[in-house]
């Protein structure tokens, strides 16, 4: 039995591929209406089947935002998924544009999709929202510097928000896994792969399918005493 209502519509970022991809779809067929965004418009029009609309979309740019959340509509699920890992150096070596890209990406887009939706979500007196963070953004990875302080920021604003909307029917949780099998992760490198994977005591990846078991409940009226938490899904990885 799914733990949707009917005709409830989902908006996810970062849809084209990875979590985002195995999210939409995963919502679809568990009735909602699922808008799917993302930047990589090719494999986005390869799940027009499988979703209600597709939309490409820079999260990083606020008007582009809330021209599609309101040619979207009425949107009662929204899971932030958009993210970019940015370069794998040390800090030394990282160039401030792809820091600050990185960070406009996994943080603003955040904030940018959360401002778009979340006042109509008040308003309806219910709302659910998913950020997905890393748990780097709890332990932090080496040589991820933007990656980590990106996410550990977005952990920062689930909290913040999950407290600002606790009364008002909107709940807000993130997600914290370690290393998923995706297409972004398959262009890491491979002795940051192997510090994360040697990190994880079930020393596996984790799959986007798992990810969208968990983003399903917290989606849905199952979920309904946990706001500004973050949950962990790491094979063992987190130890707080």
């Amino acid at each position: 039995m799914s733990r949707h209502i009917d005709q409830r519509s989902a908006l996810v970022t970062g849809a084209a591929s990875g979590i985002g991809r195995a999210c939409a779809i995963r919502l679809a067929e568990e009735g909602l209406r699922v808008a799917a965004a993302d930047l990589q418009t090719d494999q986005l029009e390869q799940m027009a089947d499988d979703v209600a609309s597709i939309h490409t979309l820079d999260v990083t740019d606020l008007a582009a935002v809330q021209a599609t959340v309101a040619g979207i509509g009425q949107v009662d699920v929204l899971v932030n998924s958009a993210g970019i890992v940015g370069p794998q150096v040390p800090i030394w070596e990282m160039p401030l544009e792809a820091f600050e890209q990185t960070l406009a990406v996994n943080l603003t887009g955040t904030f940018n999709t959360i401002k778009a939706t979340i006042a109509a979500m008040r308003r309806r007196g219910w709302g659910r929202i998913v950020n997905i963070a890393s748990i780097a953004g709890k332990e932090g990875n080496p040589n991820m510097v933007g990656y980590s302080a990106s996410k550990a920021a977005v952990i920062g604003l689930t909290k913040s928000v999950g407290k600002e909307v606790a009364r008002d029917g909107v709940l807000v949780n993130a997600i914290a896994p370690a290393v998923i099998a995706t297409p972004m992760n398959a262009d890491t490198e491979p002795e940051v792969l192997e510090y994360m994977l040697s990190k994880i005591p079930m020393a596996r990846l984790g799959l986007p399918d798992e990810v969208a078991d968990l983003v399903s409940w917290l989606a849905s009226d199952a979920c309904s005493f946990s706001t500004g938490a973050v949950y962990d899904i790491s094979g063992g990885r987190a130890t707080y």
